[in-house]
């Protein structure tokens, strides 16, 4: 298809009006390719290595959830110079979904409540709160190593937000909504002291590749994995 039948499939799945206002002009189609679209890989992010494998699988268009482009741009050098090198020598379509593939039906936090199997979920501003009945241990062995702040037992009701939600009026709602423990990632010190209840820190990765995972999976496209190499040490 033409790269405008192929923008409007995809703001058909996650609207853009959907975002905060903050990604205005960051989501959409933010490098333009020169061939129609007739097979797209997904990724989370738009990496040097994962531009370098959908060239390799032939791929006309790359969606991803992270722009690399976010901030605005005086100079092309380093590693930015080096992935539009890739991209635009290959004629290949960059498309993001962020916040509006946050909030999306079938989104970011659907698939993370998904993986973790919650139920009677609710909606938050941002994320949701769904019940679990597991503990701390459950949840690791879902989405791998966390951090827990606070006291947390077993967990009834548990809030979730894909990246990085932890927001002390976020939090505060979630606790509103019957909420015992808030999973996100990327905490502040003063954001865990001030919680009323116990946050459990993933990674960023952690929590949102099962999004565009899913994503891939529903479209029938390959999703390219590429997780930031973390070491645990002590």
């Amino acid at each position: 298809m033409e790269i405008e039948a192929f923008v409007k499939e995809m703001e058909a799945l996650a609207p853009p009006g959907l975002a905060e206002p903050y990604d205005e002009a960051r989501i959409g189609l933010v490098v333009e390719g020169t061939r129609p679209v007739h097979r797209v890989a997904a990724a989370l992010d738009a990496t040097l290595r994962v531009a370098e494998e959908a060239v390799a699988l032939g791929a006309d268009a790359l969606v991803v959830h992270h722009s690399p482009l976010f901030a605005p741009l005086n100079r092309v050098t380093g590693e930015t110079a080096r992935l539009l090198r890739v991209l635009l020598g290959a004629g290949m379509h960059l498309y993001v979904m962020h916040t509006n593939l946050d909030r999306a039906e079938g989104g970011i936090n659907d698939a993370l409540a998904d993986l973790l199997d919650l139920t009677d979920r609710r909606p938050l501003s941002m994320g949701l709160v769904g019940r679990i009945s597991t503990d701390p241990a459950g949840i690791a062995a879902v989405l791998g190593p966390l951090r827990v702040y606070g006291q947390a037992g077993r967990i009834e009701r548990l809030a979730v937000v894909g990246g990085s939600g932890f927001d002390p009026a976020l939090i505060r709602e979630a606790f509103e909504l019957g909420a015992d423990a808030f999973l996100s990632a990327e905490l502040k010190h003063f954001v865990a002291r001030e919680s009323p209840i116990p946050c459990l820190e993933s990674t960023h990765y952690a929590l949102e590749s099962p999004g565009m995972r899913a994503l891939a999976g529903r479209m029938e496209w390959p999703y390219l994995d590429d997780p930031p190499f973390m070491q645990l040490c002590g």
